[in-house]
């Protein structure tokens, strides 16, 4: 701490040289303030079109044009508020071409940053659902995207600024304009949270939640005011310098779809807006209109050219923005004195922090929050420390948005951490699907159906029912309660009915088909030892019934017993990865009685047996190439005869030239090498999805009894595939084949495992 108190100190003794040495300068700077024209700068909206503003302020700034304020909608705000902030029109291109934009129109939370349970949740309801019932109504968010990860890019951008009690006291007195969702009228945001300010004017009304401002809830600035030219004039601005990025109306030939009309729509309601704020303009005025009406405002890959657009417009006026220069000593004067003001909060960044405020309207704990979020009092906070605790808070996946502010106060810097619950709990529902062919049997489809009641007790205990319905039929009913505040010791029970078909192949054909209905009953208690692990104790039993149609009565079976689980899963895709490991390992100790149907001679018997499973999956790749291993082994241990707790293999990457769970049994080994390029982004120039071009070469089998276990039984196989992870789930097509001779094409959307 006195370290860094003695850097303040030395700070500070600088910049008062740096004001004794520059107050001749300042007092001539006042006077020629005085004596020329205030100069406002007005940016308009026009998403990725707006780096055309940037190319603007280059010829400003080449041609010693002071601003003395600034307001900006949407874009223009974001902008207009780095400029504000002090940025140079050179490091704003930088930090915009650096950001990747696209990222910040999809708040999926990546699976790495997920918990082990929520992982195992979304990898089997894989559509992108945002549905909750309470109130005795279906809730549904007020935007397709929530806005995180556009706030968490915003933040980067500006850096850890602290809260303003009025943007006045930026480098330039700033505004950012917004568009009341309630009224439709223009709001003037003037304070606050910078991050906040851009936001709101940028929040594209049903693509984006609103932001909640000063009791308002606030969308895209372009429908009410998108380009403010009277905010600057109120401002106190003598001369405007307008830039206008607006789209232009397309002819009826192209408007052919709904999202053509749409954006039809949305221009003509912008264009509105921007022609009443043109009546403004006097002759005085420059309005400068870059060649971008005909760009894209969502395709971030044509920043560059817009750069170079905003230039040549700039330059096509550039008689009447040189009659706005001053000398280079005023000019210098002016940079001086923007940089000096920005100092004032970019010198707070380097401050240690004295307290963590929670404003927390979740039943999450603060101390939860407090442990991940993982910053303490007395650090001085990076931005990449920040951002890692934000992801960190918000993968906890029970919260609408989470973001961070700085206030300044009299006993220091105070660190406020925002966290929102989400708006359509607290209960909610998860859709899952998936279907399959393979050009040769049946295909298989199925959905899956999960309402969970979230937030039952002080801890979070949830109540979870589940529902699949297709080529597998279940029905289940699971409380999960969590044991602690911080969510690391938890118990469990859950009842569950099953129904399954066990499919018997000779040579990939179907010779039998067994049907299996099954009700289960698992208590166990468990230690979540890492955000991606858990360990589990507990005692399950099972009773069912197997029904071959060939004969007039089901053959009954029945066990009870305990089973161990472990786990740890950081795979960031659990079809496709490219980093990251997923282990599991199963143990079961069961009393079993089963019918022996498969041997003809033997009674139904009663005896003890042992399961033991062991499955891994890891990967890790070297620039567009990755390179997975697969490896899983499976035994039960048991006298005699023979039990129903079987392993599968057949499909993809899992022995591919064999039709999917084309050989059953009760002990199993595989392993798998599979190597995979992902053409997508490197050939192909997809940024949204990759698209993977996979080969596999795998080895494994099954056996009835362990006795007959033999490593020269092993089924060589392989595959080549086409492969891409959605946001609506996996998707791949490709070809199998075996040592044996047998082949096998696979087709998949949605779930495979």
């Amino acid at each position: 701490m006195r370290q860094i108190s003695l850097r303040t100190k030395e700070k500070q003794n600088m910049m008062r040289l740096l004001t004794l040495l520059l107050l001749p300068s300042l007092c001539f700077s006042a006077f020629a303030e005085e004596v020329r024209p205030k100069i406002g700068l007005v940016l308009s909206g026009g998403g990725a079109k707006g780096a055309a503003h940037i190319g603007v302020l280059k010829i400003l700034e080449e041609n010693r044009i002071p601003v003395d304020y600034i307001a900006g909608t949407s874009i223009g705000a974001y902008v207009a508020g780095m400029y504000a902030l002090g940025y140079s029109a050179t490091e704003i291109e930088k930090i915009m071409l650096n950001e990747n934009w696209s990222d910040g129109y999809s708040d999926t939370i990546p699976r790495q940053a997920l918990s082990y349970r929520n992982k195992q949740q979304r990898d089997r309801f894989n559509l992108p659902l945002n549905m909750g019932y309470s109130d005795d109504e279906v809730k549904v968010p007020n935007g397709l995207l929530r806005g995180q990860t556009m706030s968490q890019l915003l933040q980067r951008s500006t850096g850890l600024v602290n809260q303003f009690g009025h943007f006045d006291e930026l480098a330039i007195p700033y505004r950012a304009v917004a568009t009341d969702l309630e009224t439709s009228n223009a709001v003037v945001i003037s304070n606050g949270s910078i991050v906040k300010a851009m936001q709101a004017s940028a929040t594209v009304p049903g693509a984006l939640q609103p932001v909640e401002y000063e009791g308002k809830l606030l969308i895209d600035g372009g429908i009410g005011n998108n380009m403010p030219v009277d905010v600057v004039k109120a401002l106190g601005a003598d001369i405007i310098i307008a830039v206008d990025i607006g789209s232009s109306l397309v002819k009826k030939e192209e408007l052919t779809s709904t999202v053509a009309v749409l954006n039809q729509l949305s221009t003509m309601l912008t264009n509105a807006s921007t022609e009443r704020q043109k009546l403004l303009l006097t002759q005085d005025d420059i309005l400068i209109r870059p060649d971008v009406g005909k760009m894209s405002t969502t395709d971030f890959t044509i920043m560059p050219k817009a750069f170079i657009l905003g230039e040549q417009a700039a330059r096509e006026h550039l008689i009447s923005l040189q009659g706005l220069s001053v000398s280079d000593d005023e000019f210098k004067v002016y940079l001086a004195r923007k940089k000096q003001l920005s100092r004032r909060w970019l010198d707070d960044i380097d401050h240690p922090i004295v307290n963590i405020v929670f404003n927390n309207d979740s039943k999450v704990s603060d101390s939860m929050l407090r442990e991940v979020l993982d910053i303490e009092e007395g650090e001085v906070v990076t931005q990449e420390r920040l951002a890692k605790g934000i992801a960190d808070v918000y993968a906890l996946d029970k919260f609408e948005r989470v973001n961070a502010e700085f206030i300044d106060t009299d006993q220091g810097r105070v660190l406020s951490l925002n966290t929102h619950a989400k708006s359509w709990g607290p209960n909610y529902f998860q859709l899952g699907f998936s279907w399959e062919d393979d050009f040769s049997l049946d295909s298989a489809v199925s959905f899956d159906l999960a309402y969970t009641l979230t937030d039952l007790t002080d801890t979070g205990g949830e109540w979870r029912n589940e529902l699949k319905l297709g080529y597998e039929k279940l029905i289940s009913s699971e409380f999960y309660q969590p044991l602690d505040y911080d969510q690391s010791f938890y118990s469990r029970a859950k009842l569950s009915y099953e129904i399954k078909d066990w499919e018997i192949f000779d040579n990939n054909s179907r010779l039998l088909k067994l049907k299996q209905s099954q009700y289960r009953a698992d208590v166990g208690i468990g230690y979540n030892y890492v955000k991606e692990g858990m360990i589990e104790l507990g005692i399950t039993g099972e009773k069912g019934d197997l029904d071959d149609g060939l004969f007039s009565e089901d053959s009954e079976y029945q066990s009870y017993g305990g089973y161990f689980k472990f786990g740890y899963d950081d795979l960031d895709s659990i079809n496709f990865p490219t980093s990251g490991n997923r282990f599991t390992f199963d143990a079961h100790y069961r009393k079993e009685k089963n019918p022996n149907i498969f041997f003809s001679g033997l009674d139904d018997h009663e005896e003890y047996s042992i399961q033991l499973e062991l499955d891994w999956r890891g990967a890790l790749s070297l620039g567009n190439h990755a390179f997975v291993g697969i490896a899983s082994l499976a035994t039960v241990d048991i006298e005699q005869g023979f039990s129903l707790h079987l392993s599968e293999l057949g499909g993809f990457l899992n022995l591919s030239g064999y039709h999917k769970n084309a050989l059953v049994g009760p002990h199993k080994i595989f392993g798998a090498f599979v190597y995979q390029y992902d053409l997508g982004r490197d050939v192909l120039g997809m940024t949204d999805y990759p698209l993977y071009l996979g080969a596999s070469i795998e080895a494994g089998n099954v056996w009835k009894l362990r006795e007959h276990v033999d490593l020269d039984d092993l089924i060589y196989s392989g595959s080549l595939y086409f492969g891409t992870d959605t946001s609506m789930g996996p998707a791949a097509i490709g070809f199998g084949w075996a040592d044996d001779g047998e082949k096998a094409i696979f087709l998949f959307i949605g779930k495979n495992w």
